[in-house]
C-alpha cells in the first residue's frame, strides 16, 4: 500500500478569516487601537558591496524599539518606464514581548502556542532616486 493520500486543493477560507481577525485583536496587533506599523531608518553599515544591516525605530502595538535588519541587494535593472529599480531581501528578528504582547496559550504538552521570538522577512522592490 502506498503512503500517498489524496486529498482536495482547497483552503478553508472561514478558518484564516478567524485567525487574521484573531491577529488583529487586543490579544496581538490591537489594530483598532494602533492601526499602522512604522518603521523609521537611523543608520546603514554597510558591509559589501552588497548588503548592509539597517538599523531603526519600529513602532507597533504602540511601542518603539531599535530593530535591527539585514538587507542584501537581489539586483538591479531598468523598469518599464525608465526607472532604476533594486531589489531587495531583508530579515530580521523581534520579540513579541519588547512591543507589549502578551497573548499565549498552555498547550497539553505544556509548550506554549506563540513564541516570542518573531522572524521579520520582507522582499522589496524599490525605485531608487536620481
Amino acid at each position: 500500500m502506498s503512503g500517498a493520500r489524496r486529498g482536495q486543493g482547497r483552503v478553508d477560507r472561514r478558518r484564516r478569516l478567524r485567525r487574521d481577525e484573531h491577529l488583529r485583536s487586543p490579544d496581538f496587533f490591537n489594530a483598532q487601537e494602533f492601526p499602522e506599523i512604522t518603521f523609521e531608518s537611523t543608520r546603514v553599515e554597510a558591509i559589501d558591496e552588497d548588503s548592509s544591516r539597517v538599523f531603526g525605530n519600529l513602532t507597533m502595538h504602540g511601542v518603539t524599539r531599535e530593530i535591527k535588519l539585514e538587507v542584501a541587494i537581489q539586483g538591479t535593472d531598468i523598469d518599464p518606464w525608465g526607472n532604476t529599480r533594486a531589489g531587495l531581501e531583508v530579515v530580521g528578528k523581534l520579540k513579541r514581548s519588547d512591543f507589549d504582547m502578551q497573548f499565549n496559550q498552555a498547550l497539553g504538552s505544556g509548550n506554549m502556542l506563540v513564541g516570542d521570538k518573531v522572524g521579520v522577512s520582507l522582499d522589496i522592490s524599490a525605485v531608487l532616486q536620481s
